[in-house]
């Protein structure tokens, strides 16, 4: 069907409220906007559905989540296990959204329909405790209601299977092409929460799955005597950004013994629409405005703060410059990643706690440095595509050769350490930020003195992203259009720098291979990568490099960055993110 006849399907279904069908009638002259709505269903990817929260196909709303949870209910009934007397149990989570809640007991009540028990959360949790959840009580998979850090306007839908890491791409193949066969409005399964509760098939997790997990985060807590004896010094401050973060995260800080735990108050509240902030993304130093307020005023030592869901983590921290008042600086999640895998090195030999075969994962859009801290310390590592569902898989791999990964994290301010999740986990990457905090105050030392003491010893390293904005069909043409371009005719200089290597990881057969990533290694050793983004409208380009100099090193990001700006053709908008 074209764009207007799914309009039209959508607009004559009784299964409209008023007010969505008022919201479809609003648009009934704009063919541009009804194209944009119905032009094709909203993606299915290896991490679920994305997108705004509005009426329509190409929309998360009520009766998408209904139509995917119905294929993904054939998928468990078929594929995970479960009979008769035990059927099957999903577990569904969701963080502080508008409409979260709403679309979690949707998602529920579906799978209660056909025969699967569902297992909901009795307010929003973070996604690692899904995670949890799911490997906790042998579930055969989860959903979880999250946009993560994207704009209070999106909502998603992540969906997890029974190892409690994202759906494989397998399984993912399959609940996208069974989704497309099920009617939007007449092929759904639906049951009354009150009557699911009766039978058995919804049931509720709260207070005692929040504390097995956080017995299980505390598991990774790295700190010696002289440590703990720094945290019961330091000020933390901690936001959560609104989102689902803020039981927990406090609570295991608390725990691993820092009694100066300050909360930015405004943002403690769970609220959708994030009103103290342009953003609720971690990676953006304008969310940290109130937080570092709050921190200049109490004499803090280190800020935290939490994306929505509780799974990304960023921070800012302190420094003194000669005749400047101290200031606080955000960390790059590269940074923040590169120092925390030194600290878990350096605290678990110390502590006798090391694996015999320990090893670090990373995404292949990772800072090369932490490449470098690994091989100096002697631990080996692994590349994999961006996303947590390919580290997942890897840990997987690598534990059945009885190698024990020791953090695993990729550039987008997501880190893991521990076996209670197999996803990106803020919540334990809070705990030992703060112990690597202490750490190094224990011996005189900042964070900021760290990663200088880090650049002195490696190099000065620096990496960033240019994100290259391509909304809607036309913007997903022209991501197509440009790879496409990239392929048939590779770069062969960059900035004025030849390039002596390219790699295109879609048909390149060497591990990790099969993903729509095109790499340029430069003549002086940057590197160059462009990949359409899995969960937003833009294409990303990262610029990794290195220098002897920080100045030097400015310089060659500058160029490198005016040259990606100027990649997409005809031009669109960018935003620069620094990682």
């Amino acid at each position: 069907m074209t764009a207007q006849q799914h309009y039209q399907q959508w607009l004559d279904s009784p299964a409209l409220s008023e007010s969505e069908r008022a919201e479809l009638l609003a648009v009934a002259d704009d063919p541009k906007e009804i194209e944009e709505r119905f032009f094709a269903p909203l993606e299915f990817g290896t991490a679920g559905l994305r997108g705004v929260m509005q009426t329509g196909l190409r929309r998360m709303n009520r009766h998408i989540v209904r139509r995917t949870t119905q294929a993904f209910a054939e998928l468990v009934l078929k594929e995970g296990g479960g009979n008769a007397a035990q059927p099957p149990a999903v577990a569904v989570c969701y963080d502080t959204r508008n409409n979260s809640e709403a679309f979690a007991l949707e998602a529920a009540c579906v799978l209660a329909a056909n025969g699967v028990a569902a297992r909901l959360f009795d307010g929003p949790r973070p996604t690692p405790e899904l995670s949890f959840a799911i490997r906790r009580y042998g579930c055969a998979a989860g959903i979880n209601i999250t946009a993560s850090h994207n704009p209070k306007e999106y909502n998603g839908y992540k969906v997890y299977w029974s190892d409690g890491a994202q759906l494989p791409p397998r399984h993912a193949e399959v609940v996208a092409r069974e989704r497309d066969k099920v009617s939007v409005f007449e092929g759904v399964k639906l049951i009354d929460p009150d009557e699911a509760l009766a039978r058995g098939l919804l049931t509720m997790m709260g207070e005692e799955t929040d504390a097995a997990y956080l017995d299980e985060v505390f598991t990774q807590s790295l700190a010696g005597e002289q440590t703990r004896r720094a945290a019961k010094e330091m000020k933390i401050i901690y936001t959560p950004f609104h989102g689902c973060g803020r039981e927990l995260v406090p609570r295991i800080l608390r725990r691993a013994g820092f009694e100066n735990i300050l909360c930015v108050e405004e943002q403690m509240t769970p609220d959708g629409n994030f009103p103290t902030v342009k953003s609720p993304n971690p990676e953006d130093k304008e969310g940290f405005a109130l937080a570092v307020e709050l921190a200049r005023r109490e004499g803090a030592d280190l800020i935290i703060g939490t994306d929505p869901d509780a799974d990304r983590v960023g921070i800012m921290i302190q420094v003194s410059r000669p005749g400047e008042p101290e200031a606080f600086i955000p960390v790059s999640g590269n940074q923040t990643g590169v120092l925390l895998l030194d600290y878990i090195i350096r605290a678990r030999r110390e502590n006798g706690v090391m694996p015999d075969k320990p090893v670090f994962i990373k995404t292949i859009v990772t800072t090369p440095m932490a490449a470098a801290v690994a091989e100096d310390a002697g631990v080996p590592w692994h590349d994999t595509f961006t996303g947590f569902k390919f580290m997942a898989e890897k840990i997987k791999e690598l534990e059945a050769g009885g190698e024990r990964f020791i953090l695993a994290y990729e550039e987008s301010y997501g880190y893991l350490a521990g076996d209670q999740a197999r996803d990106k986990d803020a919540v334990v990457a809070s705990m030992l930020i703060a112990q690597m905090a202490a750490y190094y105050a224990a011996k005189g030392m900042t964070l900021s003195d760290a990663l200088d003491a880090l650049f002195a010893k490696h190099g000065h390293y620096g990496e960033q992203t240019v994100n290259l904005v391509m909304p809607g069909k036309d913007g997903m043409e022209q991501m197509q259009s440009l790879m496409a371009r990239l392929r048939e005719a590779p770069l062969t200089e960059i900035a004025g720098v030849s390039v002596v290597s390219a790699r295109d990881y879609l048909t390149d057969k060497r591990p990790p291979s099969g993903s729509d990533v095109l790499s340029f290694t430069l003549e002086d050793g940057t590197l160059f990568l462009v990949r359409p983004s899995g969960t937003e409208p833009k294409l990303k380009v990262y610029v990794m490099t290195k220098a002897g100099s920080k100045a030097e090193l400015e310089a060659k990001l500058n160029q490198y960055i005016a040259r990606a700006e100027r990649l997409a053709d005809p031009p669109c908008a960018s935003a620069l993110g620094v990682l």
